[in-house]
């Protein structure tokens, strides 16, 4: 049950090794269609879409409760497409939902500007400020994404296993070292683990979701996390009463755990609408 988890610039060949990367180890590759198809099926609209996906926030859309609904459902896409095993998930931030696992290998794919700029310029009969802009707008609607969602520079290349610059490696030499590495780091011993840890990121998940969106309770900025036999519920709201109800609700779907607040109650607390 390994996983692998892509972040790319664009015209960087994402796609391209991915699907090679498929082909060679036999894993179903997950595009950003299926991801966004999911979201959708989840319970987000469609037409809201476009304001968050792999995109920075505009203003007043970061106001709104619809901003955390998006990142709720994201992740439940992701930690979902996850549990498949042996899969490749491209983009929406991947790499850091499912960062701490030790079955994945996280991976980034960059290239330079020029070499960028002349993929797009072919492939979509551009002029070279076309093809300038589309990077430009792009590279920061990326940084801004992650930045807004997971307050995570996707420059930082500690977030990753190993960055690969696809105008030096063709996509087949970077699908063989991302095979061959696959094969010698994953071990049975990891994917264990990263399988009993993906279940416990997926009923933290499902856990919250059923406290926002099935019992509608306001707390702003919800998360759950386990911790042994102990699940903690941290966020922000606005009062006691509802925190206990959390903790009530949350005893009586997860029994096996030991139920902790880290909830912060601000009396003057507005949650977003």
């Amino acid at each position: 049950m390994a996983i692998i988890a892509i972040s790319r610039q664009v015209a960087s060949l994402g796609d391209e090794i991915a699907e090679s990367v498929a082909k060679k180890t036999g894993y179903k590759f997950i595009t950003r269609h299926d991801l966004e198809k999911r979201i959708v099926d989840l319970g987000f609209p469609a037409e809201k879409l476009k304001k968050y996906d792999e995109k920075k926030p505009g203003f007043f859309a970061s106001l709104v409760k619809d901003r955390d609904e998006y990142l709720n459902y994201l992740q439940t896409a992701v930690l979902e497409a996850a549990s498949e095993g042996n899969c490749i998930l491209i983009g929406r931030g991947s790499f850091l939902i499912l960062e701490n696992l030790p079955n994945l290998l996280s991976l980034r794919f960059i290239a330079s500007d020029t070499v960028r700029m002349e993929r797009l310029m072919k492939e979509f009969n551009w002029t070279e400020k076309q093809a300038i802009q589309r990077i430009t707008e792009s590279d920061t609607n990326r940084k801004g994404f992650h930045k807004s969602f997971f307050n995570a520079e996707i420059d930082d290349p500690s977030h990753f296993l190993m960055v690969l610059n696809t105008g030096v490696l063709d996509v087949d030499m970077a699908s063989n070292a991302i095979a061959a590495m696959d094969k010698a780091m994953i071990t049975p011993e990891k994917e264990e683990e990263g399988k009993a840890k993906l279940s416990e990121l997926i009923k933290c998940q499902h856990l919250v979701n059923k406290l926002i969106f099935e019992y509608k309770l306001n707390i702003e900025f919800l998360r759950a996390v386990i911790d042994g036999k102990t699940l903690i519920l941290q966020g922000v709201a606005d009062s006691s009463v509802i925190v206990e109800r959390a903790l009530k609700i949350s005893a009586v779907e997860l029994p096996e755990y030991s139920i902790t607040s880290s909830i912060s109650v601000v009396q003057d607390f507005k949650a977003r609408i």
